[in-house]
């Protein structure tokens, strides 16, 4: 045995794919990798022609794009929980399906703790539903009277008919169309169904293959420095993450507020059904906040709706209630998560939306604030790593 000890054998360096999951933040010391300079020939050619090619791709795509885009999208969303699984030694695959299986475990917990309280709330409305009717009728008998007083003649109720039969009379009367619109109806949904199994089915598949992804991905864009913190797909993982916790907490937080506001204007007496249906209208107020600009509206409609059946007044107020709290939403709460999740202007925020549903409607609408998020680090770090090539003469200054 030789006098010099032996040295510990020493661990092989890390591949690219563990070093997506180190934590090693990134230091001023952190060696920056050169930029890659982008040649005159280049900004002036190929990157207009790259633009109008991807522009026609989309837009001749349309569908298929949309599928994919969604589909990766939720695979972002879930990666790193698969990640998490990894580092327990478990394979991608496994972790994968653990995941997923937990994913729809947890929305089954959710829906079991929220139907007792549900069903409660909804077979109460059933049972008040007659009483509702009568006074509906009752309120339209009236109104129509005013009409007619100021001179405005419009027949809501006809002869041994109540209101509300009369109005249902005359939505039978175009039966054919309604017929129609339900068949048209049906075969979207089909197609719908048929489209959200095929996003789950290619998210999982991008999923499986992520770290091979994260691997292309990584070579074609410019080297970062080898920190977590300058690595492109972990930043945009990263920010995919951060927009759908913000979107999560803003919806919890819009409906838990329309509930208890609910729930206090039937306990005094303003809005009655309030306090019955409160958990109904806020799981329900919730769920529309996650669509841009109609769900606040469309979230407002059932309670408004159910106090117009009981009392004008009331529906009213709730209404009074509803732009209350949109105001808000939009002043306070929104600025205060988003701001903080997105980090982008509002302006290209209101951009990105309309764009997203001009062109895929209310899908793009829901797709354009985390696509925004992408493009938006997608900028921060081709501006860290690429130059272009000046455009100015070294010896006259002209160009």
């Amino acid at each position: 045995m030789s006098g010099v000890s032996e040295r510990p054998p020493e661990a092989a360096p890390p591949a690219q794919e563990e070093r997506e999951l180190t934590d090693s933040p990134r230091t001023p010391t952190a060696r920056e990798p050169p930029r890659v300079v982008v040649p005159r020939w280049i900004q002036l050619v190929l990157l207009p022609l790259a633009l109008l090619a991807a522009w026609a791709l989309a837009k001749a795509a349309g569908r298929v794009l949309l599928i994919f885009v969604v589909a990766g999208v939720i695979a972002l969303i879930l990666n790193p929980a698969v990640a998490f699984l990894q580092r327990s030694r478990l394979p991608r695959g496994l972790a994968v399906l653990t995941v997923y299986l937990a994913f729809f475990l947890v929305l089954a917990g959710i829906g079991v703790l929220l139907a007792n309280p549900i069903s409660n709330q909804v077979k109460s409305f059933t049972h008040s539903l007659p009483h509702l009717v009568k006074e509906a009728n009752i309120t339209i008998v009236a109104f129509e009277g005013d009409l007619h007083r100021v001179g405005i003649h419009v027949k809501l109720a006809e002869q041994g008919k109540t209101a509300l039969q009369t109005l249902s009379d005359q939505l039978s009367k175009s039966g054919g169309s309604v017929v129609s619109f339900g068949g048209a109806l049906l075969t979207e949904a089909a197609g719908a169904i048929f489209d959200l199994v095929l996003v789950f089915v290619l998210s999982i598949y991008m999923l499986v293959y992520g770290q091979r992804i994260g691997k292309l991905v990584r070579r074609a864009m410019p080297a970062g420095d080898g920190t977590r913190a300058d690595d492109y797909p972990t930043l945009v993982q990263r920010a995919v993450s951060h927009y759908v916790q913000g979107q999560l907490l803003f919806s919890l937080i819009m409906g838990t507020t329309a509930g208890v506001a609910l729930y206090l204007f039937g306990l005094l007496g303003i809005f009655p059904a309030g306090s019955k249906y409160a958990v109904v209208f806020a799981v329900f107020f919730g769920l529309m906040e996650l669509i841009p600009y109609l769900g606040p509206f469309l979230g407002a409609l059932p309670p408004i709706l159910v106090a117009l059946l009981t009392n004008p007044i009331s529906a009213l107020w709730v209404a009074l209630l509803f732009v209350g709290i949109q105001q808000l939403e939009g002043h306070i709460v929104a600025p205060q998560i988003f701001g903080h999740s997105l980090r982008i202007n509002p302006l290209l925020v209101i951009f990105a939306l309309l764009f997203g549903q001009h062109l895929y409607g209310l899908v793009g609408a829901l797709l354009a604030l985390p696509i925004l998020s992408i493009l938006r680090e997608t900028a921060l770090y081709l501006s860290r790593h690429l130059k272009l090539e000046s455009w100015q003469h070294p010896r006259d200054g002209l160009l």
